[in-house]
Order: structure tokens, then C-alpha cells, then sequence
């Protein structure tokens, strides 16, 4: 046997070993809503952790304690940091000396709607620059089928470093709820995959340390195409919803009441909500990684281009419905006074990221209405890169205005009391389901 070959399994195992006795020295490259409460679970776990991200007031704030993602309590931040467990850093060189890295960095789409991998091909050209045997790389960033394999083995792979011997690589789709109180990192089963049978056994090994549930499959592609099924599916089944939403409003008929009702079914019927349309960073932006991909391979996404397509004209058809009740009351759009409650992508967060509310006031002001929102935990919003609105009190800009827009439905608001001051209202969310008056018009 040579010695390459007796080497091999020694380098596994010492990873292995330092991954049971939680002493192998973690990284986790980005630090936003993915990055961050992961770095958290696996410090919780007992690893020493180290958090890189290029943008020094994130650094700064861990290592001052404070936490700036709102699922993270500062409390926890402070506790680790105290105990050595956690650190963070702007400074890539610290790879050269850990045993895992966990790559959490943003994957945008361009324009042209197809993906922008410049985070991750930095990313993983700085691990690359560190690596050392004994590695264990995982990239959790959503992407399509085949980054992992395609992208970040070319880069890593060296002559003397062998994947699924000195190093192992595998993706691990996050599945991050922003405000979801009941699943968060650490009950989200963590699916798996790696790019050799090792290295899907390595992953799943370091997860199973700080997490509750972890679930091997086969290889990275089949991990990378989880994510995008969960997310397409909720896409696709939400812009079936919108459409039934839209066919109803010309039909007179109550859609909140068909999917109540329809909800009852206790067998093969599973019910989604409309809206003002799609925001975050996963369901607007994910199912199109699938369909850039299945074009690439010949295949037309149909399902997911019509879906985008729909979801798409939601901002529109609430604007519709804004100058259509304005009109009932006499009153133009232009220089109507229109109130929006809520810009954060969905309720109880400060995430604006695609949030539909911004494309609604986009077209709102566009048709010449004069326009203020409402929401406790977003202070400030930028339209388009041009006007910066500030958030104001919301009941008394509910008596202002001409109508009042439900558009991000937060815990916070005092419904009862906006619709006993506004005089007119209308509600994309539903928010109004308990209140009864010919002033609230329903998506």
C-alpha cells in the first residue's frame, strides 16, 4: 500500500475526530440572515467559531456583542463572544487555520435573470488560496444544480488535495424562515449532499453535532435541486393563487372565503394565500437558478415563467384596485393622499428585500399620488435608489389619507383602530377579516 493510501484515511479520521470533539475550528463566510444564526448554532454546539465578512460594521457589531439579524438575540451574541466561542473578522486569512468553512454569501440574480456567482467564485477563490488537508467545505448559499460540482471543485481541487480524501466538499441548502418563531436554524432538518459518498458522510456528521436533524442524499446536485423545488413550488403555487384571486375580483366572489372553505378538505388540497406580490430573497429570485439552468439543458420552464409572470402583475393589480376605490369616491389618484402600511417583505420583520410594498409605492407615485407609510420596524426605505421616505405614526395618517393600503400585515398594527379612523381602505393581506364596512375593499 502506498503512502498516499495510508495517509488518506488518517486525514479523515483526525476530521472526524475533531468534528465529535467539537474542537475543529469552524468559519462561516458571510454573516446575514443564513450566515449569521448558523455561526450562533455551531458555537452554541461548543466549536470555535469564526465569522468573515467583508463589511466591517457586522464584524465590529459581533465582536462588540450586539446582533444585527433579528431571529439572533444580542444576549446569545454577547454569551459567546464572552466564552471565546465566537468571533468575527474581515481578514480571509484566518482559513489557513481552521478545519471547516461554511460558505453563507448572497446569490442575486442580474437583471437579465440570470445568476450571479461572483460571490461565491470570490468566496471560494479565497478558501482556495488557504485550503490544507483535512478541510471540510460547504457551501449553503441557494444556487442551481451543479455550482457545487462545476464551480467550486474546479477551484479547489489541487494535485496533492483529492475530494473525498484530503478534502471534502458538499452543499447544504438553507432553509432559513426570517420570523419564524416556531423553526429556526436549529429544528430545520439540514439536508446534505456531497460531491463523493465521504464527503456527504463527513457533512452530515459535522451538522449532526449542532443541529437536530440532518438528511443525507445522494450527491451535491441532488441537495442543490431540494432547495429549488421547495421554493418553485411555493412560487408556482402562490402565482395560481393570485391568479385565482384576480378571476374572482372580476367574478364578485370572496377568494379568502373559497380558500377557507376549501382548506376543509382534509385530503389533497393544500392552501396558499394571495398577496400584494412576491418578496425576499428566496421565492422571487430561486426558481429562476431552475429556469436558467433547464434552459441551458434544452428544457423550457414553462410552470415557473408563467408563475414569475403573474406574481409579477400583483403590484399592478393592487394598484388597480387602489384607483378603482378611490374613483368609487370621487377622488383621482393623482394627488390622492395613499397611506401604506407596511414595506417589510411579510409580517413581524424589517427585511425589505423585493418586497412587493416597494413596487407598489414605485407605481403609486408614478400615476402622481402622494404617498407615506407605516412600519414599526423598518424606519427608513429608499425607493428605486432615489427618494428616501421615513415611517410616521400610523393612526394619524390613517385619518389623512384618501385610502389606507394593508400591504405588510405586522402583529404590531392596531387594526381596530384604522378602521375606525380611515376612510377607506384597501386590504391585500386579509388583515381586515374580522371587521365588516363598505369602506374596506378586498384584494
Amino acid at each position: 500500500m502506498s503512502a498516499a493510501a495510508l495517509q488518506t484515511p488518517s486525514v479523515a479520521e483526525e476530521l472526524a475526530w475533531k468534528i465529535r470533539t467539537r474542537s475543529a475550528r469552524v468559519g462561516v463566510i458571510g454573516l446575514g440572515y443564513v450566515g449569521c444564526p448558523l455561526a450562533v448554532e455551531l458555537a452554541k454546539a461548543g466549536f470555535p467559531v469564526t465569522g468573515i465578512d467583508l463589511q466591517k460594521s457586522k464584524v465590529d457589531g459581533i465582536n462588540a456583542g450586539r446582533s444585527h439579524i433579528q431571529d439572533v438575540p444580542s444576549r446569545q451574541i454577547r454569551e459567546l463572544v464572552k466564552a471565546k466561542k465566537l468571533h468575527a473578522t474581515t481578514d480571509f486569512s484566518v482559513i489557513a487555520d481552521l478545519d471547516a468553512v461554511s460558505i453563507c454569501v448572497p446569490t442575486p440574480l442580474r437583471k437579465t435573470k440570470d445568476p450571479d456567482m461572483s460571490y461565491i467564485v470570490a468566496a471560494c477563490e479565497e478558501i482556495a488560496q488557504y485550503m490544507h488537508p483535512g478541510m471540510l467545505i460547504l457551501l449553503e448559499s441557494t444556487t442551481y444544480p451543479g455550482t457545487t460540482d462545476e464551480v467550486l471543485l474546479p477551484t479547489l481541487q489541487k494535485p496533492e488535495l483529492h475530494v473525498g480524501r484530503e478534502f471534502f466538499l458538499c452543499f447544504s441548502p438553507e432553509r432559513v424562515d426570517p420570523g419564524n418563531p416556531n423553526y429556526q436554524t436549529m429544528n430545520i432538518p439540514k439536508v446534505v449532499g456531497g460531491v463523493t459518498p465521504e464527503c456527504t458522510e463527513m457533512g452530515a456528521l459535522f451538522y449532526s453535532q449542532a443541529l437536530q436533524k440532518v438528511v443525507p442524499v445522494s450527491c451535491a446536485q441532488v441537495a442543490e435541486m431540494v432547495k429549488l423545488l421547495e421554493n418553485t413550488f411555493r412560487m408556482i403555487n402562490i402565482g395560481l393563487v393570485n391568479e385565482i384571486a384576480m378571476m374572482c375580483d372580476r367574478m364578485g366572489i370572496n377568494v379568502w372565503e373559497v380558500i377557507d372553505a376549501a382548506a376543509t378538505k382534509p385530503f389533497g388540497f393544500m392552501p396558499f394565500y394571495p398577496g400584494p406580490g412576491l418578496g425576499g430573497h428566496c421565492i422571487p429570485i430561486d426558481p429562476f437558478y431552475l429556469s436558467w439552468k433547464s434552459r441551458q439543458a434544452g428544457v423550457e420552464a414553462r410552470f415557473i415563467e408563467l408563475a414569475g409572470y403573474i406574481n409579477g402583475q400583483m403590484p399592478h393589480f393592487v394598484l388597480d384596485k387602489i384607483q378603482s376605490a378611490l374613483n368609487d369616491h370621487y377622488k383621482p389618484l393623482r394627488n390622492s393622499h395613499v397611506h401604506v402600511m407596511g414595506v417589510a417583505y411579510k409580517r413581524d420583520i424589517d427585511d425589505v428585500r423585493e418586497s412587493p410594498a416597494l413596487d407598489i409605492i414605485h407605481l403609486l407615485l408614478r400615476r402622481g399620488a402622494r404617498v407615506t407609510y407605516s412600519d414599526p420596524r423598518v424606519k427608513h426605505v429608499r425607493i428605486d435608489g432615489g427618494e428616501e421616505f421615513t415611517a410616521v405614526e400610523p393612526l394619524h395618517a390613517s385619518s389623512e389619507a384618501d385610502c389606507v393600503v394593508i400591504v405588510t400585515d405586522h402583529s404590531e398594527f392596531d387594526y381596530g383602530a384604522i378602521v375606525e379612523r380611515a376612510r377607506l381602505i384597501v386590504d391585500t393581506r386579509n388583515a381586515l377579516k374580522k371587521f365588516s364596512a363598505d369602506k374596506i375593499v378586498r384584494l
